[in-house]
């Protein structure tokens, strides 16, 4: 069950955040083009942080606590987590930006 707890937390801030999207009004994923265009600089600057710090040793993940997939050398879930929470994070300001609608 540890090997799951990363992907756990990423779906259920995506399962929490997205009632924003159909109740709230926030129109993130319906705008695919601009939710791209926010998450490409995301993915490719942190992505490239973590690399270069896993690289050098001076970041690590856990085994036990991930699935074993890595991409360039991330595991899979940190790739996930650089896209989930910043759509999370999106979503949650385009609704209170707004104000909530009803």
């Amino acid at each position: 069950m540890d090997k799951w707890q990363y992907l756990g937390l990423l779906g259920l801030c995506a399962a929490v955040t997205l009632p924003l999207e159909v109740i709230g009004g926030a129109r993130v994923y319906r705008r695919p083009k601009a939710l791209l265009a926010a998450l490409v600089p995301v993915v490719c600057l942190f992505g490239g942080w973590d690399m270069l710090a896993a690289h050098h040793g001076d970041w690590a993940y856990s085994k036990r606590y991930t699935l074993g997939l890595r991409m360039l050398g991330l595991p899979i879930e940190e790739w996930l987590f650089f896209v989930v929470v910043p759509t999370c994070a999106l979503l949650t300001y385009e609704v209170l930006g707004r104000g909530w609608r009803r």
